[in-house]
């Protein structure tokens, strides 16, 4: 073929892949099969491999980069990218006979007509998808860049991912504004998340909790290629910097990104008054069960661009849009049983087994009872039928029994007795310690505890060990190569190669063969262990799990060490503690008590105590000024700390 017929039969598949493209993506449906599909899009590249300067950056075969990135570089808003103030559904308690669940909308649509012309009284109403905010920028009509959230000022130049989702266009139509800043949602569906949880499981890899977590997660990646295969979407609904471009209202925008073949969502109303608003909001609480992805809310927005500038901003939300937050959803279903799980720390938490019942756009089966004191006070019994209810990123929980439905073969649960006071993972005693609710297994070297400290050590926001999954993490403890997280760092991938892995359970109910983690695993898993030597200091201290020692602690306290040398020998933590023990003896023992005995000499001794203790908190907060210590790093994470690096 030469090259003028080249590229005429470039310019054609490229318009074909187009239109398929937007009709699969956009309108939900295909004129073609997959196979056809394929057919074209293969043509495409073989024609573009002998002709490469017929390659242009529109093509349907440019949508993903070619090599993984070192890391993200960053990318200022040119106008900032704020958050939306939540207004919550009141629950069932808050609502009193001349209220609704809808009082807390309807008080601030109320409150924000006061401030608008008599003009400006349209608001648009519209789903909260749960997703990942990015804003995209065009320039002369061509994709500059995309970009995070981040902290509103300055987000992650995610490009390269976002170019993997074929509904983006690398450039517009003529008459688009010659910049264009178009915000959005990145989400995964419903279905397309639950068969990517089935790979990873089938793969040895851990399961993403949610489609938000996963679509996270996916836009993290640094390899485009990887993104390319994880079925993520986009819907847009508002926008950044616009120049060349007369923007009136909301309405009108939306209409102008279905003009330039843009993703928007179908469900959209403009209504006047505090009842339309209570009527839409109703409704799409209606119709939102039947959408394809995860919504858990309306947002609520002045029409009238005009009112945007004039009602303002806070520092976090704009004063002209909300998103009403509807309750977590709940469900009914049968508690067949209670097993146990025994975390990090050797506390055995009771979990419910059930019935599955499709929430929250997925399937739950299994429902954390917390502990002992919760399922007394519920009246929780193996049978029952019970209310399940789940909310974002939470762990489904049993929230009450429905006593009606009660049979009287149901039975009542006691942890203790159930595990006959042993821990079910390494049969050691377990023990509550006064004043606490958990019970707890008193062996630190229980391969449950092993399993759930390793898992958390190589997680998401610690140490971010790729291949580390369910599976793997139970063969390294089973198999006894690994007794502590640190003994990661002595595995050799050849070692890890060999190691079978124990049959997975298919949906079938019957196990798959057993299989090797093979070299190509081993090598990303020992690859990322290696990486991991590297991370901030941050990361690590998250990663060890050290009880009372959070994300924000780990933060904050790695602001103010270099090394984990100057941790052990920290002043700094010392004068935390110290602080933090004196204020709660001071708060305590109260200088005048009416439970204080007669005993003046106790009295003035306690008086005397109290003073000097009063007068060290203050020399120990002069010594900190300087420092300017968050509130994250208290006392009882000091203390813990210093006490797992002296054991």
């Amino acid at each position: 073929m030469d090259i003028k017929k080249a590229k005429a039969r470039v310019t054609q598949l490229q318009k074909e892949l187009n239109y398929h493209n937007q009709l699969y993506y956009n309108d939900g449906t295909q004129a073609i099969s997959d196979g056809e599909y394929d057919s074209l899009m293969n043509e495409l590249k073989r024609i573009e491999e002998l002709h490469p300067s017929l390659i242009t950056d529109d093509s349907p075969t440019q949508r993903v980069g070619g090599t993984a990135l070192k890391e993200f570089k960053q990318i200022s808003h040119p106008v900032r990218m704020l958050s939306i103030e939540d207004i919550h559904e009141l629950k069932e308690e808050e609502i009193s006979t001349d209220t609704n669940s809808e009082h807390n909308l309807i008080e601030w649509h109320k409150k924000t007509l006061k401030t608008l012309p008599s003009n400006q009284e349209l608001f648009t109403v519209e789903p909260k998808i749960d997703g990942v905010a990015v804003s995209i920028m065009y320039e002369r009509s061509k994709l500059q860049y995309a970009a995070t959230r981040g902290d509103g000022e300055t987000g992650d130049d995610i490009t390269q991912n976002i170019l993997t989702i074929k509904t983006i266009p690398t450039s517009l139509p003529n008459n688009a504004p010659s910049t264009f800043e178009i915000r959005g949602e990145v989400f995964m569906q419903n279905e397309a998340f639950e068969e990517l949880n089935k790979i990873r499981s089938k793969e040895g890899k851990t399961q993403f909790i949610n489609p938000r977590n996963a679509t996270a997660g996916t836009l993290k990646q640094l390899d485009p290629n990887v993104v390319s295969k994880r079925p993520i979407e986009v819907i847009f609904h508002s926008f950044g910097l616009i120049d060349g471009y007369d923007l009136k209202t909301i309405e009108q925008y939306r209409k102008f990104l279905m003009e330039m073949n843009l993703p928007v969502d179908k469900w959209f109303r403009i209504i006047k008054s505090s009842a339309q608003l209570r009527t839409a909001v109703l409704e799409l609480d209606s119709d939102r069960h039947s959408f394809p992805y995860g919504t858990d809310g309306a947002v609520i927005k002045v029409n009238q661009i005009e009112a945007h500038e004039s009602l303002g901003s806070t520092s976090k939300f704009p004063k002209w849009a909300c998103a009403y937050k509807y309750r977590p959803e709940q469900g009914q279903t049968i508690l067949n049983g209670v097993t146990i799980q025994v975390g990090r720390t050797g506390v055995l938490t009771p979990v419910a087994e059930l019935d599955p019942i499709f929430i929250s756009g997925t399937t739950v089966s299994r429902a954390t009872l917390h502990n002992q004191d919760e399922i007394d006070r519920k009246d929780i019994r193996i049978g029952d039928t019970v209310i399940i209810e789940k909310s974002g990123e939470i762990i489904p929980a049993v929230i009450k029994v429905n006593v009606d439905k009660r049979k009287l073969t149901a039975i009542r649960f006691d942890l203790y007795t159930h595990v006959n006071g042993k821990c079910p993972s390494c049969n050691s005693s377990i023990s509550k310690d006064d004043g606490f609710t958990a019970w707890r297994c008193n062996d630190p070297n229980c391969p449950d505890q092993i399993m759930a400290k390793l898992k958390h050590f190589g997680g998401r926001k610690m140490l971010e060990l790729e291949g580390l999954g369910i599976s793997v993490a139970e063969k390294l403890v089973t198999s006894g190569l690994v007794k502590n997280p640190l003994d990661l760092f002595d595995l050799k991938a050849e070692q890890l190669a060999e190691m079978e892995l124990d049959p997975a359970k298919l949906h079938s109910g019957a196990t798959s063969k057993p299989r090797r983690l093979g070299q190509k695993k081993a090598l990303k898993l020992t690859q990322s262990i290696q990486t991991a030597k590297d991370l901030p200091l941050a990361r690590w201290l998250h990663a060890l799990g050290i009880p009372n020692l959070g994300e924000s602690a780990s933060k904050e306290c790695a602001r103010t060490h270099r090394s984990f040398d100057e941790i052990s020998n920290s002043s700094i933590l010392e004068l935390i503690s110290e602080r933090w023990e004196k204020e709660n003896w001071v708060k305590n023992n109260p200088v005048k008590s009416k439970n204080i005995t007669n005993d003046t000499s106790s009295s003035i001794d306690r008086s005397e105590q109290s003073k000097q203790f009063k007068n060290r908190i203050i020399e120990i907060n002069e010594l900190l000024q300087n420092y300017r210590i968050s509130s994250e790093l208290g006392g009882v994470a000091c203390r813990s700390l210093i006490t797992y690096l002296n054991s």
